[in-house]
């Protein structure tokens, strides 16, 4: 091995050696430095330049860029579920199912506010039919005192204030809220009134053919996960797409489908819980709760409906590319929920512990955790006022729910 006597030397024999474009010019212009100097600039020139390069592609690299791929596939896949509702939450014979002879009320609460309410909306907004017994004169009773909805606290010194865009917007929100009170009175177990199929559903077809019993599974009355905010709740769930093509209308060949002919009857509904007539339709996988406020939509009687649904896969990846979850297990909030995790569940039951912790007992539409009870005004009468300032945090997304609630990978 050969040393050099110098630097010089050896910076020398590298310029004349190396492969870098100009490094041979510091050499070779050696007389002349104004060439020499020029050489030098535009060497730690290029050089500056190609670090800087090297800079912006590790920042890129440990940014952890997201690439976003679509591939479209076909292949067998299971026939998703669905669930449908009555959007009337309930019958007056299934709230009448109890006799409270004691607190028998067929008129309005003395409240101002909501006597004058009805008195303005009840034939100006309300299209009641001639044979309807529930009219102005003869308001719509309960079997429990319906005493004014307090929205202050135990001591009276806060109150949570909200405003309506019409008179018939706060008079379905105090329709509501007395209805969770009535409903969480009731004691629970079964259903006095089971529900059927064919209640809800006048005919049934998939494929072509009969639905099974098998297929059809409904909410157990009021206790059931949809039977609380919403009727008569029925979920089907089929087998695999069949391969045998069936003939739509207009000669269109549809591989499995499924006919559902529903009934949307307004007899016996208490008014005023729902302006609305029809069902609410979610389709969703086997595994998971289905959400009808969220992801479902509506179908109005009288007509008929075609759906046709298309699945998007999203893989999160998770990690330093975003927080995700796999199937819940990471994941602080104890689902209320005997499914997949999904966000909506997650939330619902983040919001339920919410509720139980600082208000002392449960909201009625979301399932409880063993030993806990829901709220009514006869063991917290101003549950109100805790429970709407929680929502209104919630649905502002000032709630810790959504730190603790990650979406799912896949």
């Amino acid at each position: 091995i050969e040393f050099y006597g110098s630097f010089k030397e050896m910076f020398e024999f590298f310029c004349k050696n190396t492969t870098i474009h100009g490094t041979v010019r510091l050499v070779c212009s050696g007389r002349n430095r104004m060439k020499t100097a020029f050489w030098t600039l535009l060497l730690l020139a290029s050089l500056a330049m190609l670090y800087w390069q090297f800079a912006l592609m590790l920042g890129q690299f440990w940014a952890y860029p997201v690439v976003l791929t679509m591939s479209v596939d076909s292949e067998p896949k299971m026939f998703p579920a669905v669930t449908i509702c009555n959007l009337d939450p309930s019958r007056w014979a299934e709230i009448m199912v109890i006799s409270y002879p004691n607190y028998g009320c067929n008129k309005f609460p003395h409240n101002p506010v909501v006597h004058t309410i009805h008195h303005n909306t009840s034939e100006q907004l309300l299209p009641y039919p001639t044979n309807n017994p529930h009219t102005k004169d003869n308001p719509i009773p309960f079997p429990f005192p319906l005493s004014p909805a307090s929205q202050c606290n135990s001591t009276g010194g806060n109150c949570f204030y909200t405003s309506h865009p019409s008179g018939m917007d706060a008079l379905l929100e105090w329709y509501r809220f007395h209805y969770v009170n009535v409903m969480a009175q009731l004691p629970p177990g079964p259903a006095p009134h089971p529900q059927h199929f064919q209640d809800l559903v006048y005919s049934c077809q998939y494929d072509g053919e009969p639905c099974r019993p098998g297929w059809v599974r409904g909410a157990e009355g009021h206790r059931g996960d949809l039977g609380r905010e919403w009727g008569r709740s029925f979920s089907w769930k089929g087998g695999w797409s069949s391969g045998r093509a069936a003939r739509g209308g207009g000669g269109v060949t549809i591989p499995g489908w499924l006919s559902l002919i529903l009934r949307a009857e307004q007899k016996e509904h208490i008014p005023l819980l729902s302006t609305v007539a029809g069902v609410k339709v979610m389709i969703h996988s086997h595994n998971q709760t289905p959400f009808l406020e969220h992801e479902g939509f509506h179908v109005r009687p009288g007509i008929a409906t075609t759906i046709g649904i298309r699945q998007d896969q999203v893989n999160r990846l998770g990690g330093n590319y975003g927080r995700c979850t796999t199937d819940g297990a990471d994941v602080a909030v104890e689902l209320l929920y005997n499914n997949s995790y999904t966000l909506q569940a997650c939330l619902h039951s983040c919001f339920q512990r919410a509720m139980l912790q600082r208000c002392g007992c449960g909201y009625f539409y979301y399932p409880l955790p063993a030993g806990a009870r829901y709220c009514d005004y006869s063991r917290q009468p101003a549950w109100g006022h805790c429970f709407y300032q929680l929502y209104s945090r919630l649905r502002n997304h000032r709630l810790d729910c959504f730190q603790h609630c990650p979406k799912p990978c896949r």
